[in-house]
This record gives structure tokens, sequence and C-alpha cells, in this order.
């Protein structure tokens, strides 16, 4: 799967859990600053992207996703859907 199909469905994800524009969401949009995610939101979020990707993403792994751009490098790297 390219970064862009990875990108693609994360947008939707975000678009869809947290009410944003699709059109607003890029690689530089922040998790918890732009999404204004609270920790619950952040766990559910990280769930679904588990569930879609077929990735494992370890507590410490999550913690250091801030972006939409380092959760696309994350899944690119670490997907199971490849």
């Amino acid at each position: 799967m390219s970064k862009d199909e990875i990108f693609n469905k994360i947008a939707d994800i975000i678009a869809d859990r947290f009410e944003v524009d699709r059109d607003k969401i890029t690689l530089d949009l922040n998790f918890k600053t732009d999404l204004d995610a609270d920790s619950i939101d952040f766990v559910e979020f990280i769930l679904e992207l588990e569930d879609t990707f077929g990735a494992e993403i370890s507590d410490d792994a999550a913690e250091n996703l801030n972006t939409v751009g380092e959760a696309v490098d994350y899944i690119a790297s670490n997907s199971a859907k490849k």
C-alpha cells in the first residue's frame, strides 16, 4: 500500500471520527493541537488504525505519533496489509 493510499484512509478516519472537513486534513495536521483530541479520542483513533491497517501500535509508538504524516510513515513501515 502506498503512502498516498495510507494517507487517504487515515484522512477518511479523521474526517469521520473528528468531524473535520476532509479537505483540511494534511500531513502536518497535529492530532492533539489541531483536532483537540483528548486521550480517550486518541486511543480510540489508534485502535481504529490498528484495525484498518493490521498494524500493532505500541503505547510508546502511539505517544510519538503527533501528526498525520508521522502516522502515515509508521503505518507504511509496520502495516501487515502491504
